[in-house]
């Protein structure tokens, strides 16, 4: 402030009359910004963790199917803890293609889950380092994300192993195999 310049200034008087007329109140219906979805998410999630040992996150984290009761409790959790509204759950149902997989995208799968799902597709077979490293970032894709759809099997980063994606590393009944245990893990998720 030491350094600004002192000096006079003069005084401006201004005399303006509103053209505009009178106001006129107008109400947005349901009106949510962009990213309060965004925020449900997030809170659900913090929800979740905290509740990790109910019975219906921890069939979800386990990969055990669940029952439409099951689904009706999660539902009801996240209502009443008012972490979401009716909205919020509705929305998440539709875009995860269920309240399960909402859920699960949210907490995971338990990396033994994740492992013992595999485990009967690598039993029995001497599998080479790149197909070792392919069930691995299989697993470690289960675990961050719950579920996963075959298709990224033919995605970054399996097709780091081989441009064919899964098709590349794995032969064609082992290719079904795969895909198959990736729809059950999917599917115990839906109830």
């Amino acid at each position: 402030m030491h350094l600004i310049e002192k000096r006079k200034r003069a005084v401006l008087y201004t005399d303006f009359t509103d053209e505009i007329g009178a106001g006129q109140e107008v109400e947005f219906g349901q009106f949510v910004s962009a990213d309060a979805f965004a925020k449900f998410r997030e809170k659900a999630r913090h929800f979740l963790r905290q509740h990790e040992s109910h019975v219906a996150i921890h069939k979800l984290r386990t990969n055990h199917p669940l029952t439409p009761t099951d689904l009706a409790e999660l539902e009801r959790m996240l209502m009443e803890s008012g972490t979401g509204t009716r909205e919020d759950i509705e929305k998440a149902k539709a875009e995860s293609k269920g309240l399960g997989l909402f859920v699960r995208s949210l907490v995971g799968l338990d990396k033994a889950a994740a492992t013992q799902a595999l485990a009967g597709f690598m039993q029995g077979k001497a599998l080479s380092a790149n197909q070792i490293e392919f069930v691995q970032t299989v697993i470690e894709n289960l675990t961050k994300a719950g579920v996963m759809d075959p298709s990224r099997l033919y995605e970054a980063p399996y097709t780091r192993m081989s441009a064919k994606g899964v098709e590349g590393v794995f032969q064609e009944a082992e290719v079904v195999q795969l895909i198959s245990i990736l729809e059950d893990i999917w599917l115990r998720a839906v109830a």
